[in-house]
């Protein structure tokens, strides 16, 4: 037992944390959704830095108004940089973008009346301040330099060792947005399948969600600009985890995944402590240069979680990574998607059988032709969109088979009309910005700000 709490004594204690996230009663499982925005000064489009300057409201006097609605502030140091309320929490990415993470619900009814709840006080709150929020997966004008940095302890750690890894990892932290679920899993035989199920259909979420096609006011060329940044974020912490179609594969593999991934922090009495490139194995071992004679407990190795980046990540349930944000109805598409494919039992063994026929090769290909080609991309001589519209009504018949109603009477399935039409007219909402792009905006990519602000 150290000051901080009991001591993580065998790599055995991590691996039945993650196991413990198992829930066989499957009435249990919940949905947990999140989804990112860049907000902004509505008379200039300009982003908001933390403190108020000239008169103008910053991102702490946005939080502070979510406060003022009963969310509970929450500090570092003496800054606000986050808030919760009802198991749902506001928290802030590097570049001010503002991110509600869900608290974990029963349907897709209760998710998306959350999340149109939460738009709603946004909505508000941007009148309020003069400001506005917008889900796109990159920032459309902003260049690097200019994007304002948040108070936040671990970020400036994250800033300094990303680019000793990629070339691109600033910009994953400071202009990329997305939208998350975050669903459970029976048991360990059933956590590998939804797994590999959902990194390997992975690249097909970003296709439908493609929603990145600018970078400083222009056209970037690619259709999910978002997604092609995490290929040169971090080879250490990135990518499709091959080793999770291998034979083996379980909550210790996936623990000593973890072991292999170098550190970021470590964080004491509120700071956080720079162990950067380190490992966590050394940790266990007393041995960690950032902290001599040390040992983790597993709030470290909790906070260490949060470092690795793969497209599918698993905690003590799995985070699906691989869409961009975007407009209000998609935030409720992208966990219909999953949950039709993963919450009932026929829907994950019928989407199961399209894709174990694929080789690591192939997903790996395509996991890199995804951002520039979306739904043309192909795998085993099939389109993206070709498949799009297998695998979505199979995530139909899942949602089907859920049978769970809203109150007035609406299934879950209408989560996912506009998935179909995406998929029916091969047009993902990047190619929709490039069509207004290209026609009435005439070439003023400023025009996103106000045409699909929410």
């Amino acid at each position: 037992m150290s000051e901080y709490g009991p001591i993580i004594e065998s790599k055995a204690e991590l691996t039945a944390y993650l196991e413990g996230g198992s829930k066989p009663d499957r009435a249990s499982w919940r949905i947990g959704s999140e989804h990112e925005k860049f907000v902004f000064h509505r008379a200039d489009n300009a982003p908001l830095a933390y403190e108020g300057t000239d008169g103008r409201p910053g991102i702490h006097d946005v939080l502070k108004a979510f406060v003022d609605r009963g969310w509970n502030g929450i500090g570092e140091g003496d800054h606000i940089i986050a808030a919760e309320k009802d198991g749902a929490s506001i928290t802030l990415e590097p570049g001010g973008q503002f991110e509600l993470s869900g608290a974990p619900l029963e349907t897709l009814h209760e998710t998306c009346n959350e999340t149109s709840a939460h738009l709603r006080d946004v909505k508000a709150i941007g009148e309020t301040l003069g400001i506005g929020f917008l889900g796109l997966g990159f920032h459309p004008v902003l260049k690097r330099e200019n994007v304002p940095v948040m108070p936040k302890g671990r970020y400036n750690i994250m800033r300094a060792y990303m680019p000793t890894k990629g070339s691109l990892g600033l910009d994953m932290m400071l202009r990329t947005c997305t939208v998350q679920v975050n669903l459970d899993f029976a048991d360990e035989a059933d956590m590998v399948e939804k797994f590999r199920l959902s990194l390997a259909l992975q690249p097909l979420a970003t296709a439908l969600f493609a929603n990145s096609p600018f970078k400083e006011g222009r056209p970037n060329g690619m259709k999910s600009y978002r997604s092609h940044i995490w290929t040169d974020t971090d080879p250490d912490r990135c990518g499709m985890l091959p080793f999770v179609f291998e034979p083996g594969m379980g909550f210790e593999r996936y623990t000593d995944y973890l072991l292999d991934v170098p550190m970021y922090f470590v964080k004491r009495d509120g700071k956080y402590i720079n162990a950067a490139g380190q490992s966590f194995r050394d940790f266990m071992a007393g041995k960690l240069p950032a902290l001599p004679g040390e040992k983790p407990t597993m709030e470290d190795f909790k906070d260490h979680m949060t470092t690795a980046f793969p497209e599918v990540r698993l905690k003590r349930y799995l985070e699906m990574r691989g869409a961009d944000a975007g407009p209000w109805s998609r935030l409720c598409a992208l966990p219909a998607f999953w949950v039709g494919l993963l919450y009932d039992a026929n829907a994950q063994t019928a989407a199961y059988d399209l894709v174990k026929g694929w080789s690591v090769a192939d997903m790996e290909a395509l996991r890199v032709d995804v951002p520039t080609h979306g739904l043309d991309a192909t795998i085993q001589g099939r389109s993206l969109q070709d498949l799009s519209l297998d695998v979505l009504k199979i995530a139909d018949s899942g949602l089907k088979a859920r049978n769970m109603a809203s109150t007035c009477g609406e299934t879950e399935q209408g989560f996912l009309a506009d998935l179909f039409e995406t998929a029916r007219s091969g047009k993902a909402p990047a190619d929709i910005l490039m069509d207004r792009y290209n026609g009435e905006w005439g070439g003023d990519v400023t025009r996103v700000f106000a045409d699909f602000a929410y």
